[in-house]
């Protein structure tokens, strides 16, 4: 490791501290100046804390750098500066906090006119939010004697940072009683006012987005605020002025009696969705409150419905008649005009005022066919998923919840059931049957003609279902089982074709698994049982050998797996070995035994002759003959002495011609062959074959080494047995001149076979080890060569 060789580094900074005249940007440009800080070198925070130096670091994050910097270290000590003022150093944070003369300077900053430096704007935050955080009560004690910060902060709300610094504000008070104090002093300068007025159409989109963004998070937080401290008495001042009528009116006079602007309907809308947000948001969906929770943060503002009702008329007239878009070019098709983002929006705000289940709400949405347009944007847009699943949470409200208490008809009065005004209008109204029923006829079609499927089947399947299960299942189920049997008999006869053909096939087609999950089962809870298994009538070995792997080895495998103590123990001494079940093993093979035998015995009575010529009838090379052989110190001096004499005329002869070429019939060619046993290959006999010379094989007899030879010395034939434990091996060694072939033979049996298979498998490698060791004379030579 690098510590063992000291490689660490040394910080200079308390060597550069040493220096009088040393500068603030000299002791930035040190690498580890942030590290030194935040490990609070006493130097270097003393340093720091000299007026000079504190008043330059609030100078670096508050003004614009000089244009005459590179642009890539233009920002370099602004963010250093930071840095070091939020490296929460209690010094550091005390000097800052403490000292009015700083905070002034860095309130400076926003008094800039707009729109203000980003990155700088986010140093200002980050420094403002930590001395929040560290010196709460000094730092509110000082904004809230500026007169001017709320209206600075507002006017700056275009900024991201000035937008999350106003957001920290509500949130990192931890004192209740002073969080209360400052949501009373927001309130007071009027907060929630002066953001709604950024929501129009005479100010910019970032201005619409991070106003909209606020209230949306005052929201949010206000009513988080009130769950977590069920036992705080005064209500929260912010989200009650936002859910008075007259500033939802404030916030609809906005988009309404002004110009158009998308941008800031989108806002409003969004500000709407949220103070319509009767459950807590979760995964695809909403959570249900908490049991036995009714805190009125949960449930819809009977205001806010009350400002909304008048402007729905509005919203309507937005579905008829958005915003001006430019024609959209799509791979699909032109667009014209696209469906944009306020319409989107709007069938967002009529799927959550449905929620609410207001009658007054209701009644107003099917006096102006609201539903009906929604349904002809839902079939013409046919590629907008966006537009296709708020359609179908708007129909499955429908036909899902109960009929809106109306004030003529109470909820106790139980003695006629109520009727969903809803249901009634969207089966009778919006033909709702028939447009399902047609939709899914013309997508059919098109597709049998080569067409696409269109975009929005799938939901159309699960809007059918809907109707379905709520006629067998829902609260609604009597009526709309009434209004189906009033449809035209023509049209209920096709209702009830489709659920019972094309929708059930599609369903089925939807229930079918893509994987088939039957036999997963898990590991360590389930026991597979691979004897279950089939295997081929004919493959009686792999059966066996399934079985013989899936037998138990030991009695105890699993709960002794590894070494035992006792096995290094004196096995004399040990009483309670456990027995080893291993020789209890049965393998037995369930084969035809006449089978075997007649393959054994056909195996027996093959014979290789692959090397022989056809009609040959030279002497069988496989049958083996005894050969004894002299002593060594017998047959050594009679050739020692030639080949020492005559070595140098072998060699120019060798070079001449080729020792194994047979040029005449007649001529003496004839191979020496050394049978003594230079070598053991573990424990496998090796030969050595020595090439004649054409002087040795005139002047020796080749009696004198008793081996067989034909009649004319063209084939001789070498055999021995040697017996090395229970193994029988059988070497011999056949040199043909005439072919020019030498053929080395090594056949081993067992003392003891078992069945025929075992000799079967023997018959195999005596096969192998012929066809291996069939070499050529002049392969022979070089090999010796």
């Amino acid at each position: 490791m690098f510590w063992k060789f000291d490689l660490h580094t040394t910080s200079h900074i308390d060597t550069l501290l040493e220096k009088e005249d040393v500068t603030l940007t000299e002791v930035m440009d040190e690498e580890d100046v942030l590290q030194e800080c935040k490990a609070q070198n006493h130097k270097l925070v003393d340093f720091l804390l000299r007026p000079q130096c504190m008043e330059d670091l609030v100078t670096f994050i508050t003004q614009e750098p000089s244009t005459d910097v590179e642009e890539k270290v233009k920002y370099k000590y602004p963010n250093i500066s930071c840095e070091l003022l939020t490296s929460d150093v209690g010094q550091i944070n005390d000097r800052l906090g403490e000292d009015e003369s700083l905070l002034m300077k860095l309130y400076g900053f926003l008094q800039n006119e707009p729109p203000l430096n980003p990155l700088l704007a986010s140093f200002f935050s980050k420094v403002l939010s930590i001395l929040i955080g560290r010196k709460p009560e000094q730092i509110v004690d000082f904004l809230r004697k500026r007169e001017d910060f709320v209206d600075l902060m507002i006017k700056h709300i275009g900024t991201s940072a000035i937008m999350d610094l106003l957001l920290r504000m509500l949130t990192c008070f931890e004192p209740q009683q002073l969080r209360q104090d400052v949501l009373n002093w927001l309130n007071e300068e009027k907060v929630i006012q002066r953001l709604v007025d950024m929501v129009q159409s005479s100010q910019d989109e970032d201005r619409h987005s991070n106003a909209s963004q606020s209230l949306c998070e005052i929201i949010r937080l206000s009513r988080d605020q009130m769950f977590q401290v069920q036992g705080c008495s005064e209500p929260d001042p912010l989200l009650t002025t936002l859910e008075k009528q007259e500033t939802v009116e404030q916030l609809l006079s906005n988009i309404f009696d002004k110009e158009k602007n998308e941008s800031a309907i989108v806002s409003v809308i969004q500000i709407l969705l949220t103070l319509f947000e009767t459950r807590r948001p979760a995964f695809e969906g909403h959570m249900e409150c908490p049991p036995g929770m009714s805190h009125p943060s949960f449930s819809v503002n009977h205001s806010i419905l009350e400002a909304v009702r008048p402007r729905l008329k509005d919203f309507h007239q937005l579905l008829l008649e958005p915003p001006k878009k430019n024609v959209m070019k799509t791979t699909w098709g032109v667009l014209d005009p696209p469906v944009g983002n306020t319409r989107l929006n709007v069938v967002r705000l009529v799927a959550s005022l449905l929620q609410s289940n207001t009658h007054s709400i209701n009644t107003e949405l099917i006096n102006l066919n609201t539903l009906g347009v929604i349904l002809d944007m839902y079939f013409k847009y046919i590629w907008n998923n966006f537009l296709h699943i708020q359609v179908e949470i708007c129909t499955a409200m429908i036909l899902a919840m109960p009929p809106a208490p109306t004030d003529n008809q109470p909820d106790t009065e139980q003695d006629h059931p109520r009727e969903s005004i809803l249901i009634k209008h969207l089966f009778q109204k919006c033909q709702f049957i028939q447009r399902i029923v047609d939709a899914w006829s013309s997508n059919e079609k098109e597709q049998a003609e080569g067409g696409r499927r269109r975009g929005y089947m799938g939901h159309l399947t699960r809007i059918a279902n809907s109707v379905v299960h709520n006629c067998d299942k829902g609260p609604n189920g009597a009526q709309i089982q009434q209004l189906i049997s009033e449809l035209p008999e023509e049209d209920r006869e096709r209702w009830e074709a489709f659920i019972s053909g094309q929708l059930a096939d599609t369903n089925k087609r939807n229930t079918v698994d893509l994987v088939n999950t039957h036999h997963i089962h898990s590991s360590s809870d389930d026991e597979v049982d691979f004897k279950d298994s089939s295997f081929h009538p004919d493959s009686s070995l792999q059966q066996a050998f399934s079985d013989y792997q899936m037998q138990q080895m030991t009695s105890n495998f699993i709960e002794q797996f590894g070494f035992n103590d006792e096995e290094f123990a004196d096995q004399d001494d040990v009483v309670d070995i456990p027995f080893d079940r291993i020789s209890d093993i049965n393998f037995s093979l369930n084969t035809n035994e006449s089978a075997n035998i007649a393959l054994f015995e056909a195996r027996c009575k093959e014979k290789i002759q692959q090397f022989e010529d056809a009609g040959s009838d030279e002497e069988d090379i496989w049958d083996e003959k005894d050969v004894t052989f002299a002593p060594e110190a017998q047959r050594r001096p009679s050739s020692g002495s030639t080949d020492s004499e005559e070595s140098t005329d072998s060699e120019e002869e060798d070079v001449k011609r080729d020792p194994f070429e047979v040029s005449n019939p007649s001529t003496d060619d004839r191979m020496e062959v050394d049978t003594g046993w230079d070598a053991y290959c573990d424990g496998w006999l090796c030969t050595n074959v020595v090439p004649p010379s054409s002087s040795s094989s005139s002047s020796k007899d080749c009696g004198s080494s008793e081996a067989q030879e034909e009649p004319c010395c063209e084939q001789r034939s070498i055999t021995e047995t040697v017996i090395n434990g229970s193994m029988k091996e059988t070497v011999s060694l056949t040199v043909d001149a005439k072919t020019e072939t030498a053929v080395f033979k090594r056949s081993a049996k067992h003392t003891s076979i078992h069945n025929a298979t075992d000799l079967c498998t023997l018959q195999d490698k005596e096969h192998s080890a012929i066809v291996q060791s069939t070499l050529s004379h002049r392969q022979l030579c070089l090999l010796k060569n």
